[in-house]
């Protein structure tokens, strides 16, 4: 047999195979499709945290585990709600890091479970272990019983806002903030300039601190059925101790997991069955999964130029304007495409990204496709410029948006490389060419250049916001400054439309598109996700890996983990690296 047969025989063995181990899977991800027992009560840890958008990154899965992303969660309860078959739903909690807009999105998906008759219970083995544990106990007064651990405590304890500032460290460090900003309460930049809150830093998070505070209270009373007085009168007093929650009826009972569980199980029916929701939703399908055709582009995490990824380092996502840009142009060319839902979590970014992404959402609109914006967490600076130009906003009470502002500049370092005994030289050509130089302060010619490209972004950025939210534009230049609010201020001004999650989105989309209320909407995800057959290839191809992770992944994600903290810190008081044209904000950790 020559040369040319064996190989051919090889490839042959190998497509065999391939196909085998495709049909193998295939069959597998489709033997329990519709599986879904009588009396089921569905499972739900949220002590894990949630992912706004799972990102493909292995690294991103080890990091994250099994942590559900948000959008699945809603609209598997908004299924499992039309459902005979489920009749209550059964979630873990405690204290992990969910946001107030996050919380407010599950606090809606659950009233409308419970509104078709199913039963909701919380679990926690504790609302926060000598931590505060707000937006998790706020979440959890959604669901009509819950249940704490006899040992566990009630961490309702108030909204702290807190800033850092490095501009002391800086000093001792000789290194020279030199940046600027448009204007007063763009107060990103103050963690290097400033040692303490500016009179209009101060003032903004005031303002984004009560209302934060009032929605947890009007929230807590409403699932209670108690006073705001009486609740705040408890969260002064807070945090309480198990038995002092279950007097002042926060809780309805103290029992073990076992006991809870079981408790549920009989509540279901004497058969009763469990099953985490993410399997659930593998079995049946979606509510949105046939239909008139909607594009689903999601951009999270800081604005950058290129292609969106995930950093393992800082467990950070960004959104690449030449990924999310690609996802519009792909659903404007693709004819059944009918609308487009996009949905935004970052706190800005690059000036540059943000407008090409603007751009398509321009284009998208003059092509005859509806733009929906529903903000999550965050939305603010250069993640409310992408949304600006959309048809309709949509966001929760507690999405923090506006930022409309613009900062950017330098770090002198020369006083840190003297320290350190390093010099330089240099000789150039052109009077501002180091006009970027980290030794070198700014002449008085490049200052005004400086100047001037912080007043042309911040110009254009007001009179967009002012153009695509119908706005005069002096009352655009009244409530922008670089100033952030609630989503429930931000309504009131004119910066969002209305409040609420992905159903509210989808209704606009609805009526924008001329839908019928009884239509069925398919939602699909662009760019578009890698079917299994082209999963399997790039892994015979070596492009994606197994999920089984070698050893080394695994300890590489467990010590990134572990390090953050400190890479956090360090970036903070590191160069920046920003030059003019930076849209961000100071991203604040929602009340937990």
């Amino acid at each position: 047999m020559n040369w040319l047969s064996r190989l051919l025989m090889w490839i042959g063995g190998i497509f065999v195979i391939f196909f085998v181990l495709a049909l193998v899977v295939l069959v597998s991800a489709t033997s329990r499709k519709g599986m879904v027992a009588a009396n089921t009560v569905l499972e739900l840890d949220l002590e894990t945290g949630l992912w706004e958008d799972k990102p493909a990154s292995p690294l991103a899965k080890l990091h994250g585990g099994d942590m559900p992303d948000i959008r699945s969660i809603v609209f598997a309860l908004e299924r499992a709600a039309n459902d005979d078959r489920v009749k209550g739903l059964l979630a873990r909690m405690g204290a992990a890091p969910i946001s107030l807009a996050q919380a407010q999105e599950l606090r809606d998906a659950i009233a409308g479970f419970r509104a078709k008759k199913k039963f909701a219970v919380a679990f926690a083995e504790t609302f926060g272990e000598f931590s505060a544990a707000n937006s998790a106990y706020y979440l959890a007064t959604a669901f009509d019983e819950i249940w704490v651990q006899p040992s566990g405590d009630v961490g309702l304890n108030g909204v702290l806002m807190k800033g850092m500032f490095i501009r002391g460290t800086l000093d001792k460090l000789g290194v020279v903030p030199r940046m600027d900003q448009r204007y007063e309460y763009k107060n990103a930049m103050n963690m290097y300039t400033e040692r303490e809150f500016t009179r209009a830093h101060e003032e903004a998070m005031a303002k984004v601190k009560d209302s934060w505070y009032g929605q947890i209270v009007r929230g807590i009373a409403e699932g209670r059925k108690l006073t705001e007085s009486e609740i705040q009168a408890i969260i002064d007093r807070g945090p309480l101790l198990g038995p002092e929650a279950l007097r002042e009826r926060l809780v309805d009972g103290l029992a073990y997991r076992d006991e809870v569980f079981d408790k549920t199980r009989k509540r279901a029916g004497n058969d009763g069955k469990l099953l985490f929701l993410h399997k659930y939703a593998d079995r049946v399908d979606g509510p949105y999964s046939k239909g008139k055709k909607v594009a689903l582009i999601h951009g999270a995490g800081a604005v950058q130029r290129g292609s969106s990824g995930y950093d393992p380092l800082m467990d950070e996502q960004t959104m690449g304007s030449e990924t999310v840009a690609g996802a519009f142009r792909a659903a404007i060319e693709d004819r059944d495409v009918k609308a487009i839902l996009f949905r935004v979590d970052s706190p800005g970014g690059s000036y540059v990204a943000s407008d090409t992404i603007w751009r398509e959402v321009v284009r998208a609109r003059r092509a005859g496709k509806p733009v929906v914006v529903s903000m999550s967490t965050l939305a603010g600076s250069g993640g409310y410029f992408v949304a600006m130009a959309a048809d309709k906003i949509i966001a929760q009470p507690g999405t923090i948006t506006g930022s409309i502002g613009v900062l950017g500049g330098k770090m002198l370092m020369k006083g840190l490389y003297d320290k350190l005994g390093l010099t330089f030289d240099s000789v150039q050509s052109g009077q501002h060419a180091a006009m970027f130089d980290d030794y070198t302060d700014y002449s008085p010619t490049g200052w005004q250049r400086f100047q001037a490209t912080l007043d042309r972004i911040y110009s254009d950025f007001t009179s967009k916001v002012a153009e695509g939210r119908k706005l005069p534009k002096e009352k655009v230049l009244e409530i922008a400054k670089g100033r952030i609010w609630t989503g429930e201020d931000a309504k009131n001004l004119g910066l969002v439309d209305e409040l609420g999650g992905y159903p509210a989105a989808i209704r606009q989309i609805r009526q924008l598109a001329k839908f019928a209320d009884t239509e069925p909407v398919q939602l699909v995800a662009f760019p578009k996700k890698k079917s299994l057959f082209e999963t399997l290839l790039a892994m015979m191809q070596g492009e994606e890996r197994e999920s089984s992770e070698s050893a080394g992944e695994v300890a590489l994600a467990r010590t990134l983990r572990i390090l953050q903290p400190a890479l956090r810190t360090l970036r903070a008081m590191g160069v920046t690296g920003e030059q003019p044209g930076v849209l961000t904000m100071q991203q604040q950790v929602p009340a937990r």
